[in-house]
Formats: structure tokens, sequence, C-alpha cells
């Protein structure tokens, strides 16, 4: 048995509503209309990705996913990032141009640092 790739990405947070709050205000992501109790799926291609509680034993650290990082594209990066820094939302690494395109990374309010890219 081998796998075969990433098929689902969920980041596992504090305040679920919160969180999903942010997801759809600050970046323009949609609920999708499935998905279990304990957590929000929104309708991201090609991959699904959700905020959701932690799972059982899990204690989330101050600054939870370090290590991890979590890219995420979208049409104009530049204008996403100055409506989040406009909102003040704390942008991590200010824009620059690279083989991604425009790009930067911001944290989110659980402490998520989320890299941006427009290509």
């Amino acid at each position: 048995m081998t796998v075969t790739g990433i098929d689902f990405v969920a980041l596992q947070v504090r305040d679920l509503e919160a969180a999903a709050v942010f997801y759809e205000q600050r970046l323009g992501l949609r609920r999708s209309p499935a998905g279990p109790p304990h957590a929000v799926v929104f309708d991201t291609e090609p991959i699904p990705f959700a905020v959701r509680e932690p799972l059982p034993g899990v204690e989330l650290p101050d600054r939870p996913g370090t290590g991890v990082a979590l890219w995420l594209k979208a049409d104009d990066a530049q204008r996403l990032h100055d409506e989040l820094g406009a909102a003040g939302v704390p942008i991590v690494a200010p824009p620059v141009d690279g083989p991604f395109g425009r790009t930067f990374s911001f944290a989110d309010p659980e402490g998520y640092v989320v890299t941006v890219h427009d290509r």
C-alpha cells in the first residue's frame, strides 16, 4: 500500500467559530455545506481545508504549527496582504516577488503562520 498525496488539510484550533470566521471574513473562504460537528470545512480546491477542534489528548501550544509550512494560493496576494494589514492581522513576512509570484506570510488568530502566493 502506498500513500498517493495530500488529500485534506486541517488546523486544530482552540476557538472553532472564531477561526472559521477569520478564514471566511479575511480570506474569503466559503464554508462547505457538509462537515462534521467538530470542524468547519471550506470549499477549497484542489485540496479541502478545514479548522477543527483539537483531537482528544492534544494540548495546543501558544504558537501552534511551529515547523509546519502552510501555503494558500490567492488571486492577488498583494491586495490580500493590504487588506489583512489594514485589518490589523499580523504580517510575519512582507510581500516579495519570487518563483511562486507575490508571496507574504501572516499569523492567524491561533498563531499559525500562513504563507500566501499568487502564482
